[in-house]
């Protein structure tokens, strides 16, 4: 008797729009952006298609607005710059997930520019 293993990965854009737009629950509950997204990566990149590569995107981009947020506030004091910092990171991102959720719809590969890759 063979036993085989079917290890597919189901297509499930719908899924991985929503681990993108998930990211904006940062803007509601102040902490959601990076826990949900990681949770769903975790339990998601051996099932669906697609997610280990945007999981890591997402978890990557997330860690460095974390990362630019925290080195920014020391900056407010340096002549006001870590305002801007903290604008940069306000406005990235909101619109930076919604662009890569409508990429992730159409089956393209997600593209966080200037994103330290913590996560390879």
């Amino acid at each position: 008797m063979e036993v085989l293993n079917h290890t597919t990965k189901r297509t499930d854009t719908s899924l991985l729009v929503i681990t993108h737009l998930s990211q904006l629950l940062t803007y509601i509950t102040g902490f959601g952006g990076l826990i949900v997204p990681l949770v769903l990566w975790l339990t998601q990149k051996d099932k669906v298609e697609g997610m280990d590569v945007h999981g890591k995107a997402i978890v990557n981009f997330q860690l460095t607005l974390i990362l630019i947020a925290i080195l920014s506030i020391p900056g407010i004091l340096l002549f006001g710059l870590g305002i801007l910092g903290l604008i940069f990171v306000g406005i990235v991102g909101f619109i930076i997930p919604i662009v890569n959720a409508v990429k992730a719809n159409n089956g393209e590969s997600p593209s966080y520019f200037a994103t330290i890759r913590f996560i390879k």
